[in-house]
C-alpha cells in the first residue's frame, strides 16, 4: 500500500495564493505543482460544468481532475457577471499570482487585463498560458498541446521509420509548459519580494515542448540531415531499445557510456564484443545498430524477466522491467518510494495519486492538503472567510446564480 505522507515541516509556499482560472491540463499542471508544495490554490471555475477537465473520464470517473487538483479549492462564479468580476478583483487583491489560459486577448476583452489587475494588486504574478504566445502572428490562433507537439519537431522524431508520425499518448507539451509556468512563478515572487512589482510570464506550450527536444536545431545545423524515426533507439548512443523475454515481458536496456558497454557484453557471456570494431565505439555501434540489437535481443530472449533483471543487476547493467499499469502500481519500488499517494474521495472512498515530486532532505514529500474539490465546494468558504461576506450576501450571490455550490447544483437552485 502507499506510505503514509510526511508531515514534519510546513510546506515551503505556505502562505502563497494562487488563483487559477486555466482550463484543461497545463494550468492544472501549474498549480498541482504550487499546491503540491504548500500554496493555497483556488481553482475559479463557471458554475456551467466547470473546468473541462472534469469531463475527461476514465468508466465514468474524472481520473484527470483527482490526479491534477488535488489540493485545491473550487469557488464557482460567473465571470460573465458583475458581481463576479467584482468578486475576482477583491480576491485578486488579497493573491500572489494569477493563472489563465484564454486566448490571447480574451482577458483582455473581459475587462481584466493586467493594467487592470495591477491596478488592484501591483504585486500581483499574471501567468499566461497559450499555444504559440502573447505576441506574434499566431498569437490568436487554437494552441492544443496535440499541434504543437506537430509543429516542434516532436512527433516527426517520434515513432518507427516505416510508419506515421506519433503524438505522445499524454499531454507532453501541457505538463512541461505547467512545470515551467511554476518555476517560473517561484523565480518571480523572489523578484516581488525584492522591488514590490508583479510580472507578467508569457508562458506557450510550443516553447516548452521545444525546449526539452534540446540539440534538435543544432543537430541538423550541423549535419544538415533529417533524422529518422527510430522506434526506442536513441540518435545520440547505442544500444538502447526494448527487448523482448522468453516469457513475453520486455527490457528496457540503455548503455550509454563505454564502461556500461563492457558491462552488457560480459552479462551476456560475450566479452569479446567490446574488442569487435563494429562495436567498440560509439560510432561503430551506431553505424552497426541492426547486427548490436539482433546480438542482444537473442540473448535476452533465452531468459525470462526475471533471470535477465537478476543477471544485468548483478553485472550493473543499465536496464529494467517495461511495466504496465497493473504491474507499476503493485511494484515495491513505488511502495518504498512512497510515489503512490491515497487522499480520501467523496466518490470512490480514496483516490490513487502519484505524490509530489519534489522532495527534501529528509526523502519526504510535501503532504498533499485534501483531495481534488466538487464544483463551487469552496464557494461558501472563501467568500465568507476570505473576502467577510455575510451568510445574507452570500445567499443571495447563490440565488442570483452569480456562485454555485455543490448542494445548489444539486438541488437545482443554480446552473450546474
Amino acid at each position: 500500500m502507499p506510505t503514509k505522507q510526511s508531515k514534519s515541516r510546513p510546506p515551503l509556499m505556505t502562505g502563497i495564493r494562487v488563483l487559477d482560472l486555466s482550463r484543461l491540463v497545463a494550468g492544472n499542471v501549474l498549480s498541482a505543482a504550487l499546491a503540491d508544495l504548500g500554496a493555497e490554490v483556488i481553482k475559479v471555475e463557471t458554475p456551467r460544468g466547470g473546468d473541462e477537465l472534469r469531463a475527461w473520464r476514465t468508466d465514468g470517473v474524472s481520473t484527470h481532475w483527482k490526479a491534477y487538483a488535488r489540493g485545491k479549492k473550487s469557488l464557482a462564479i460567473d465571470l460573465r457577471t458583475t458581481s463576479g468580476k467584482d468578486i475576482l478583483l477583491r480576491l485578486i487583491g488579497r493573491s500572489d499570482a494569477l493563472v489563465e489560459n484564454f486566448r490571447p486577448g480574451t482577458l483582455e476583452k473581459m475587462g481584466l487585463g493586467p493594467d487592470v489587475l495591477h491596478a488592484v494588486n501591483p504585486r500581483l504574478i499574471l501567468a499566461r498560458i497559450s499555444g504559440w504566445g502573447q505576441s506574434g502572428p499566431w498569437r490568436h490562433r487554437p494552441g492544443f498541446g496535440s499541434l504543437v507537439e506537430g509543429l516542434s519537431g516532436f512527433a516527426a522524431m517520434n515513432g518507427f521509420a516505416d510508419r506515421e508520425p506519433v503524438l505522445p499518448p499524454f499531454p507532453l507539451a501541457d505538463s512541461v509548459t505547467g512545470l515551467y509556468g511554476a518555476l517560473g512563478i517561484v523565480a518571480a515572487l523572489r523578484q516581488v519580494e525584492a522591488t514590490g512589482a508583479g510580472r507578467i510570464l508569457d508562458l506557450s506550450l510550443f516553447d516548452g515542448v521545444f525546449s526539452v527536444l534540446g540539440p534538435l536545431a543544432l543537430d541538423h545545423q550541423v549535419s544538415g540531415r533529417v533524422p529518422l524515426r527510430q522506434g526506442s533507439r536513441a540518435p545520440s548512443h547505442a544500444p538502447r531499445n526494448v527487448y523482448r523475454t522468453a516469457d513475453n515481458r520486455w527490457v528496457a536496456l540503455s548503455a550509454g557510456m563505454q564502461v556500461s558497454v563492457e558491462r552488457l557484453f560480459s552479462a551476456l557471456g560475450r566479452p569479446e564484443l567490446s574488442r569487435d570494431s563494429r562495436f567498440s565505439t560509439p560510432a561503430a555501434r551506431q553505424a552497426n545498430v541492426d547486427a548490436l540489437d539482433d546480438l542482444i535481443a537473442a540473448a535476452i530472449a533465452t531468459r525470462d524477466l526475471e533471470a535477465n533483471l537478476a543477471l544485468f543487476e548483478e553485472a550493473d547493467v543499465t536496464a529494467g522491467a517495461v511495466l504496465d499499469a497493473t504491474q507499476l502500481v503493485g511494484h515495491p519500488y513505488l511502495r518504498e518510494r512512497g510515489a503512490l499517494v491515497e487522499v480520501p474521495d467523496a466518490e470512490l472512498g480514496s483516490a490513487l495519486v502519484h505524490a509530489p515530486a519534489i522532495r527534501f532532505e529528509d526523502g519526504s514529500p510535501s503532504p498533499i492538503s485534501g483531495p481534488a474539490p466538487a464544483l463551487g465546494e469552496h464557494s461558501r468558504e472563501i467568500l465568507r472567510d476570505l473576502l467577510g461576506l455575510s451568510e445574507e450576501e452570500v445567499q443571495e450571490l447563490l440565488d442570483a446564480g452569480v456562485i454555485s455550490t455543490p448542494a445548489a447544483a444539486t438541488n437545482g437552485t443554480n446552473a450546474a
